[in-house]
Parts: C-alpha cells; structure tokens; sequence
C-alpha cells in the first residue's frame, strides 16, 4: 500500500502528502511520533502507547520505503549483529 501511493500519489491522501513534502518533513514526523510514544510510555494509559507506537511504526514504514530500504534489509542488519 504504502509503495503504491508513493507511486501514485493520490490527491488527497496524507500519506502521499508526506511522499511530496519528502525527507524532512518525513523525518520530522518521526520525530514527533517518538515524542509521544516517549509520552505515553510514561503514563499507565497501555492502549494511549499502542496508538502512539502505531503511529510511529507507520511513519518509520514511510521512511523505509522513502529511502527504497526494505523491512528484510533491517532484518538482515539484526541478524548480522547477533552472529
């Protein structure tokens, strides 16, 4: 899904959006999100840290197929580390 609207990139889709705006502003929603995971792991509110950890999972996927890196390419990477 997410390589298709970055191929697409539908008019009023958010994640096009944040294809068109490009890196940064990619990088800075990352940076937000892990703001408010950093947030809500702080308070015992469990479901508030799935959303906010949703949300940032998502905007890493964004990321990765952004810099053409597959999930598979960080898997090998973990995998490496612990030969």
């Amino acid at each position: 899904m997410l390589l298709e609207r970055k191929r697409e990139l539908p008019e009023k889709s958010y994640t096009a959006n944040l294809f068109r705006e490009g890196r940064d502003r990619i990088l800075k929603k990352v940076v937000e999100e892990t703001g408010e995971v950093i947030i809500a792991a702080k308070n015992p509110d469990k479901p508030e840290l799935i959303r906010e950890l949703a949300d940032l999972v998502f905007h890493i996927q964004l990321l990765l197929v952004n810099e053409d890196i597959s999930l598979s390419d960080i898997v090998h990477e973990l995998e490496r580390r612990h030969r």
